[in-house]
């Protein structure tokens, strides 16, 4: 049997941060739009996107004016702590991350395979947004394969 794969302390921490912030606005759905927004402040991600030429101030803001607009909430109830279930999008985001880190024998599952992950979501608004700041999924893995040989 091969190596456990586990989550990177970063991401680990981003998906915390995506869970509390959805909780904590009441949102009914965890989606894959709070996971970019949690991914998109991560040394690893700003400095994907940024070399992919993305506005990185520009995107933020308009992942939090959709996520805003556009997640289901729920009534708070006086001292009831609701669950916010993921949403089908965000759960395969994360298979397939995962799938990316064992087929390139990686020992953790890190944000840069999540951001790659995102863009087989194509129905997601996160895929528009990032295509409308001119990031597609090869440019980021051109950018990854581009830092890992040294270049």
């Amino acid at each position: 049997m091969g190596a456990k794969r586990v989550l990177s302390s970063e991401l680990d921490s981003c998906l915390n941060q995506a869970f509390h912030e959805a909780r904590s606005a009441h949102h009914e759905f965890l989606t894959v739009e709070h996971l970019l927004i949690a991914i998109l402040d991560t040394p690893t991600v700003r400095e994907l996107l940024t070399g992919c030429g993305a506005d990185l101030d520009q995107l933020g803001a308009d992942l939090r004016q959709y996520v805003a607009a556009n997640t289901l909430r729920r009534v708070p109830v006086p001292g009831e702590q609701h669950s916010v279930q993921p949403q089908l999008g965000f759960q395969r985001v994360l298979q397939r991350a995962v799938f990316q880190a064992i087929t390139s024998a990686k020992k953790e599952v890190g944000v840069d395979d999540v951001l790659v992950a995102i863009f087989s979501e194509k129905q997601s608004h996160a895929v528009f947004l990032l295509q409308r700041a001119g990031v597609t999924r090869i440019d980021v893995v051109n950018f990854l394969s581009y830092r890992k040989s040294g270049a």
